[in-house]
């Protein structure tokens, strides 16, 4: 029997690679796509020495949709069939340094929203005919309410998360599940010099999604307690909610 393959959009983002881990171990085919040539390198050395079966890579500067049909050609030519596919790029900035910086602003909507949302849709498309698989994409618990410090990067993860409840709706019927990944602050590089509330561990997330893959989940807040946290966000008063500083 085959082993099966995943296709890791965002590939060196730390969460990606703590995925990637898992499915080596598994000895799944593994299809990495990002930026950074040489750190791809390393990466696609790392898994095969974890047991992957087989690993490629292409390096795309993401932010370019024009590519985004060679991804997924690179994807199929690499696999007949997707297993997986998990888009985990994604930048963070802070709120006070792109407050009065449109085009900062908008390059953080290009990245997290129009980019994430143009490959969650063309590998929908390339996906139909094989009727099975998962499309997962990682959101955050900051798209669920519109918060001062941060609501840029939260406005993006709420439109993917959107988007992605309706793909689910649309493909589930043809067998393809789409996971929308929430997680609140994780230790990677992203968060460098950010307080982590209630942070958790790149294992710990990477773990919870593999499970909820597995387990054909449609939306995974990890660690499990932000599920409870963002339902009392989402339930404060607006006017309270207003007063809030954070």
């Amino acid at each position: 029997m085959n082993p099966s393959s995943i296709v890791i959009i965002g590939a060196t983002s730390g969460i990606a690679q703590g995925v990637a881990r898992h499915y080596a171990q598994r000895g799944w085919n593994i299809y990495l796509v990002a930026r950074n040539t040489d750190a791809l390198a390393a990466i696609q050395s790392d898994l095969l020495a974890r047991g992957a079966m087989k690993v490629e890579s292409m390096a795309a500067d993401l932010r370019d949709v024009s590519r985004h049909d060679e991804v997924v050609k690179g994807a199929q030519q690499f696999s007949e069939t997707i297993g997986v596919v998990l888009i985990a790029h994604g930048i963070l900035r802070n709120q006070l340094e792109i407050d009065y910086d449109a085009d900062e602003m908008l390059q953080v909507w290009n990245v997290n929203a129009t980019s994430s949302i143009s490959l969650l849709h063309r590998f929908g498309v390339a996906m139909e005919t094989q009727r099975s698989g998962t499309i997962a994409i990682i959101s955050s618990v900051a798209g669920d309410r519109g918060r001062r410090s941060l609501y840029t990067y939260g406005s993006t993860k709420a439109a993917v998360s959107h988007f992605v409840a309706g793909m689910r709706g649309r493909y589930k019927p043809l067998g393809i599940n789409v996971l929308d990944i929430k997680p609140g602050p994780v230790d990677t590089p992203m968060m460098t010099g950010r307080t982590l509330m209630l942070g958790a561990t790149v294992e710990t997330v990477a773990k919870d999604i593999v499970a909820a893959i597995d387990k054909r989940k449609g939306v995974l807040y990890t660690p499990w307690f932000w599920r409870v946290i963002m339902r009392i966000v989402r339930m404060i008063p607006e006017p309270i909610f207003l007063k809030i500083k954070f």
